[in-house]
């Protein structure tokens, strides 16, 4: 079997979503997510330019000599534009591998751990009132765990939150030119544990309740938000501190018993390396569009798993139905699964990428098709052509650019 055909499909129905399909001499194809939001063109570059070229007359079963050809091969190795590019490969050669043996991917992966996946959504409100509402949607949802996050009296915008000042609609996480989103970590320190205590008084104790810190915090900033959640039991502190500094974690995790995820924006293992061996994170949060594929997303898995560390990939509505599945495959197969971040998608992105997984009670299940089980129409896909979108940008009080 050889590959005969690639190229790249660029669509926005309701987000910007980048796409590989690859096609096989005997009619077999695959496909794979290579979107990185607010940067998607540079991906597809690098996959145009530099990546297709390479793939013509492959075998396609070769999936790890392929993926070590193309991320030591290029010389400059890591990086998110590298990364993906070389996911959508390494997704789209699993995808027809598991076409061609009849199978649903997990299957290849060593078959299921588990029968369904749980997952948290998300729920979010300009104030607390307006949290508690949308908590309660999430649990109407049939979700069994749920992320929490509020505006800040006194900040007009938060990222993943609605502005104070707009009609009530979410704050886009991808806008024409970069919105500008305002900041004060004191306020945000203060106001956080009261967020969650009366989301624990409404809901009690027995569910799940995780929030995300969107690397704005310093080592001990973090340290002190963590000690001051233990009362109310979270699930998880995300992103607590930009993790590119490893030993940070180590304060952090000195001072609080509040599991700790990490990883969103790491793309090889090396981001990982000390986190894991010194078990300074409870959860590792790549996603397989941006890690390289499944490929060395598994092997991460094995590594956490040593160390008593579990899987939670990204899933946010900017990660496409392909890369979705290609994650729950992996979910329903590794033993040291954790919990599936899932906020779902437009139903116009559901008609573009038709998929097998389903969404049941608060749990998904990659389905029995073989491969990935998603399939491209293309015809729709040309209808909605890429749409420039940036990420919001983070300013403190007196204007500096704040981390992030």
């Amino acid at each position: 079997m050889k590959i005969v055909d690639a190229k790249v499909v660029v669509t926005s129905p309701g987000r910007n979503f980048v796409t590989l399909k690859l096609t096989t001499d005997d009619g077999l194809t695959g496909l794979g997510d290579a979107t990185l939001n607010g940067r998607e063109l540079s991906v597809v570059s690098y996959l145009t330019d530099h990546v297709v070229p390479l793939l013509t007359g492959r075998d396609p079963h070769r999936i790890e000599d392929t993926w070590q050809y193309l991320y030591r091969g290029a010389y400059w190795r890591r990086g998110p534009v590298t990364m993906a590019a070389i996911a959508a490969v390494d997704v789209a050669l699993w995808d027809i591998k598991a076409k061609a043996a009849g199978l649903p991917l997990y299957q290849l992966l060593g078959g299921a751990s588990r029968e369904r996946i749980r997952t948290y959504g998300h729920a979010n409100g300009r104030d607390i009132p307006e949290l508690l509402e949308s908590v309660r949607a999430r649990i109407a949802e049939g979700y069994p765990a749920v992320r929490i996050q509020s505006g800040i009296p006194g900040l007009k915008a938060v990222y993943g939150v609605h502005s104070t000042e707009d009609d009530g609609s979410p704050v886009l996480h991808q806008q024409a030119r970069p919105l500008v989103e305002d900041w004060d970590t004191d306020a945000y320190l203060r106001h956080t544990p009261t967020v969650f205590e009366a989301v624990r008084a409404e809901f009690g104790t027995q569910l799940p309740l995780l929030h995300d810190a969107h690397h704005r915090l310093t080592p001990i900033q973090a340290a002190r938000l963590g000690k001051d959640l233990e009362p109310y039991r979270p699930f998880w502190l995300e992103d607590c501190t930009p993790a590119e500094n490893q030993e940070a974690l180590r304060l952090v995790r000195s001072h609080t018993s509040t599991p700790l995820a990490i990883g969103e924006v790491f793309n090889t293992v090396h981001d990982y390396q000390a986190l894991i061996t010194e078990q300074l994170i409870d959860y590792v949060r790549s996603a397989v569009t941006h890690f390289g594929g499944v490929t060395p997303l598994r092997k991460l898995f094995d590594f956490a798993a040593q160390y008593q560390i579990k899987s939670a990939v990204h899933g946010p509505e900017d990660i496409s139905p392909v890369g979705m599945a290609a994650a729950l495959h992996l979910d329903l197969a590794v033993h040291n699964f954790g919990i599936q971040e899932y906020s779902g998608h437009t139903s116009l992105t559901h008609e573009v990428f038709r998929h097998a997984y389903t969404f049941r009670d608060g749990h998904l299940h990659p389905g029995e098709a073989p491969g990935i089980g998603v399939e491209l129409d293309e015809d729709l896909a040309a209808a909605h052509p890429y749409e420039a979108a940036y990420l919001p940008v983070n300013r403190l009080q007196d204007g500096t650019v704040h981390d992030w």
